[in-house]
């Protein structure tokens, strides 16, 4: 049994492990509000009014168990969650009729919308990806969607795949209401209780947030106009800075980020690898380095 789902190996850990993910999945948020129905059925059964700052940190508790986490986590987890969107269902205000949160179509633009985010923010921001690596990484991403009950062959595996889907999808995309107020929420969120001491800080916090509103492809930023346009490059030279700023934060302090319960997962995932042989020195972030690998792991690797 391997000891993590996703092994350093893979170019899934190098996306993952990377704080440009932060901007990605505020970023993977926005783009997802562009599908009315997929809007409304956040806005219908969670508290994201109230607490979007904790969907973002949901997500990604989700993403890391996917990820650092054990295949026997991940299963219980992915359980749980498919469980919850089988029992939710969506008043659709286009036909005035109630549908089930799990359709597949929904399911699949979620999956698209925010590993898309993950591995453009991440390539823009600086992390240094061939295009086949991109490939590569859209390909793991397929395992993933599976968690959430969507079969591998129906997920884009590619970039040329993943764009011939939003360019399929976009005729159905629009902002509705709940759409925009979700933006403007994510531009100036509630804070989750264990990060209430940074509320005086907050209007730091709007730059993180239109970085992220920036970072949307220029299609999407044309459809909420929220905001005024500024410069390519400049956002570009932003997403660099603040990807060399995160990842020079200790690993131990980053992981207060999360929810206890996703700390101590990634806890775990460092013993298990350092079990396997894997040199956890540097925390998992220095796992991205091969010297670090177990021997065998560099040859399957080659």
């Amino acid at each position: 049994m391997p000891a993590t789902v996703q092994p350093p190996e893979s170019v899934t850990w190098r996306v993952h492990i990377d704080r440009s993910m932060w901007v990605g999945g505020v970023r993977g948020l926005m783009l997802q509000a562009l599908h009315p129905v997929a809007m409304w059925g956040v806005w219908q059964n969670s508290t994201f009014q109230e607490d979007p700052f904790g969907r973002l940190r949901r997500t990604a508790d989700f993403v890391g168990t996917a990820t650092f986490g054990s295949p026997e986590e991940i299963d219980a987890l992915a359980a749980r969650v498919r469980g919850i969107h089988r029992s939710l269902r969506i008043l659709n205000h286009d036909t005035g009729r109630r549908e089930r949160l799990d359709q597949p179509e929904l399911l699949l633009w979620v999956h698209c919308a925010e590993v898309y985010s993950y591995l453009e923010v991440a390539r823009r921001a600086g992390l240094p990806l061939t295009d086949a690596m991109a490939d590569r990484y859209l390909d793991e991403q397929r395992h993933t969607a599976t968690y959430v009950g969507l079969h591998a062959d129906e997920v884009p595996g590619s970039v040329a795949e993943m764009e011939a889907y939003f360019a399929e999808t976009r005729p159905v995309l629009r902002v509705t209401d709940e759409a925009r107020a979700a933006v403007r929420f994510l531009l100036w969120p509630n804070l989750p209780e264990n990060l209430r001491f940074l509320n005086a800080g907050k209007p730091g916090y709007f730059p993180f947030g239109a970085l992220c509103y920036y970072s949307l492809p220029d299609w999407a930023r044309a459809m909420y106009g929220i905001l005024p346009e500024v410069p390519r490059p400049a956002v570009t030279a932003a997403l660099r800075s603040f990807r060399l700023a995160m990842n020079s934060v200790p690993e131990r302090m980053h992981d207060y980020a999360f929810a206890k319960p996703t700390r101590d997962m990634l806890e775990r995932a460092r013993r298990r690898l350092a079990a396997e042989g894997y040199d956890v020195g540097r925390g998992l972030y220095g796992l991205r380095d091969p010297r670090r690998w177990p021997a065998r792991r560099k040859v399957a690797a080659a």
